[in-house]
């Protein structure tokens, strides 16, 4: 736990001395990145780099919900390329199916959502067909 300033000592040697004693210890050569440079030295400033950061660490999107939903159902198309069963496909759409089904009953806010439901039946005849060709 880091100790208060005691009053009468200047900011600057207080935190000096904090440091040097830490560098003494050996705790600052287990922090991670230590030695490297910092990633975003040579970047623009910006001031809310720590919030974007954040978001970025913990997985919030930026999208709007329609946009990222339209990202969703793109990513599942491709996710259906890559299937090797007929299960993981009708589980892949019946999953984004359900969720267009929802924003298509009550529009999120937003861009147009533009999306409408994949025919199952249809995208496994396509499937089977590009697994045949191969």
């Amino acid at each position: 736990m880091t100790e208060r300033k005691p009053p009468g000592v200047s900011f600057e040697s207080f935190v000096d001395r904090q440091i040097r004693q830490a560098e003494e210890r050996g705790e600052i050569e287990d922090l991670p990145g230590f030695g490297k440079p910092l990633a975003s030295l040579d970047a623009p400033y910006d001031e809310l780099w720590w919030i974007k950061g954040k978001l970025h660490r913990e997985g919030f999107a930026v999208l709007p919900p329609a946009l990222a939903l339209r990202k969703e159902a793109e990513d599942a198309r491709e996710a259906v390329k890559a299937a090797r069963t007929e299960r993981q496909v009708r589980d892949l759409l019946t999953e984004v199916n359900d969720k267009i089904r929802a924003a298509l009953r009550r529009p999120p806010p937003g861009p147009p959502l533009k999306l409408k439901e994949f025919d199952v039946e249809a995208e496994l005849a396509q499937w089977r067909e590009s697994r045949e060709a191969r």
